[in-house]
């Protein structure tokens, strides 16, 4: 293995691995925080209906 076919192997590795712990990071902390803030807005929507029909 010549050094060009080993350098380009360690900067496919390199950006292979930043956008799988990218990934990661993604569907552990920001899709969560996405579905809580949803689930609160919609209570939040349900309560201000039921406060300005009463």
């Amino acid at each position: 293995m010549e050094f060009d076919q080993f350098l380009g192997f360690l900067v496919f590795m390199s950006i292979f691995t930043l956008g799988f712990w990218l990934m990661i990071f993604v569907l552990t902390y920001v899709v969560p925080i996405w579905v809580i803030g949803g689930i609160k807005e919609m209570f939040a929507d349900k309560k201000k209906a039921k406060k300005s029909k009463n």
